[in-house]
């Protein structure tokens, strides 16, 4: 496959701006894959797992809400989080998860439901994507 330049910016760094061969993301509506020549392309990412392949391999982060840009020069990933599998702290990630599941039986309002219901998908998102080093 032929390689192409893809950017991974969170609101705090750069998380990856290198070469890639394919991608695979999370869309709203469903997974996407890039290939290099994909078409001109826009969509909005949820809660979900990203693939990125480097020299054959895939390399799997968990990612938060966001977007993807798709033009013939580069593709680029703007996401609220994006952690690589391998420096998810499961622990973390657990009481993260056990926090959220208590926020939801203590919501008292609709909004504070939403909150702890997104707050429980990232959780477990993390809990997942971190699954696949086993």
């Amino acid at each position: 496959m032929t390689p192409f330049k893809l950017q991974i910016i969170t609101p705090e760094k750069k998380v990856f701006d290198g070469e890639t061969e394919q991608i695979i993301v999370r869309t709203t509506v469903g997974d996407v894959g890039i290939l290099n020549g994909h078409e001109p392309y826009c969509a909005a990412l949820g809660v979900g797992q990203m693939r990125i392949m480097i020299n054959g391999e895939f390399r799997r982060a968990a990612t938060s809400g966001g977007i993807i840009k798709v033009s013939k020069e580069a593709t680029t990933i703007l996401v609220q989080t994006c952690e690589w599998a391998d420096e998810i702290d499961v622990e973390r990630a657990e009481a993260a998860k056990e926090a959220a599941e208590e926020r939801k039986k203590a919501a008292k309002t609709d909004a504070e439901l939403m909150l702890a219901e997104a707050k429980l998908s990232r959780a477990l998102n993390r809990i997942d994507t971190a699954s696949f080093l086993k």
